[in-house]
C-alpha cells in the first residue's frame, strides 16, 4: 500500500498533438532540450544512459538556475518505450544516488500521454520515495514535487513553441 509521500503525480492539457508530445518525450535529444540534460543515447528498455545537465534551450529563466549545475552527471535506466503513450526509467531523485548513496533505491518515473482531441493529457509520475532512507526522503520528494511543475511547463513551452 503507498502513502501519499510515496508518489509524485502531476498531470496537463497541451495543446499539442500526441505524436508531437510523444516525439518530446520519447527522443532523448528532445526531452534534453526542454528538461535541461543531454543523454549519451537513445531511450532504449533496458538500457542505462549518463546525462549531464545542460540548462534548458526553451526558458531563459529556468536555464539561468540550472547553469550553477551544468556538467552534473546523472544516471536513467529506461525500463519501457511504448509508442504513442508511455516511457519509464528509474534514477536517483534529487540528493539520492551519487557516490555516497549510490546504493540507495530508484525511484520510478512514467510519463503518460493520451489524446484529447486535438490536444495530449500527460501525466508524469514518479513514485518509490518511501523506499529511499528517511534522513533523505522528505528533501528528495520536496525537490521533485516542485521540479515536476517546472517541467510539465517546459515540455508545454516546447511542443507548443511558445517561447
Amino acid at each position: 500500500m503507498s502513502s501519499n509521500t510515496d508518489a509524485i503525480r502531476k498531470t496537463a492539457r497541451l495543446d499539442a498533438p500526441l505524436a508531437r508530445v510523444w516525439d518530446a518525450v520519447s527522443d532523448s535529444r528532445q526531452f534534453g532540450a526542454w528538461f535541461g540534460a543531454e543523454f549519451d543515447g537513445p531511450f532504449t528498455p533496458g538500457t542505462t544512459l549518463t546525462a549531464r545537465i545542460r540548462p534548458t534551450t526553451v526558458d531563459p529563466e529556468v536555464a539561468r538556475l540550472q547553469e550553477p549545475h551544468a556538467g552534473h552527471a546523472f544516471e536513467v535506466v529506461v525500463t519501457a518505450v511504448e509508442p504513442p503513450h508511455r516511457l519509464a526509467f528509474r534514477w536517483h531523485p534529487h540528493g539520492t544516488g551519487g557516490p555516497d548513496h549510490a546504493g540507495d533505491p530508484m525511484t520510478l518515473v512514467e510519463f503518460l500521454l493520451e489524446a484529447d482531441g486535438d490536444a495530449t493529457r500527460i501525466t508524469i509520475t514518479e513514485s518509490g520515495f518511501d523506499r529511499i532512507a528517511r534522513e533523505r526522503r522528505a528533501q528528495a520528494f520536496d525537490a521533485n514535487d516542485g521540479g515536476w511543475t517546472h517541467q510539465l511547463r517546459l515540455v508545454d513551452l516546447y511542443v507548443t513553441g511558445a517561447r
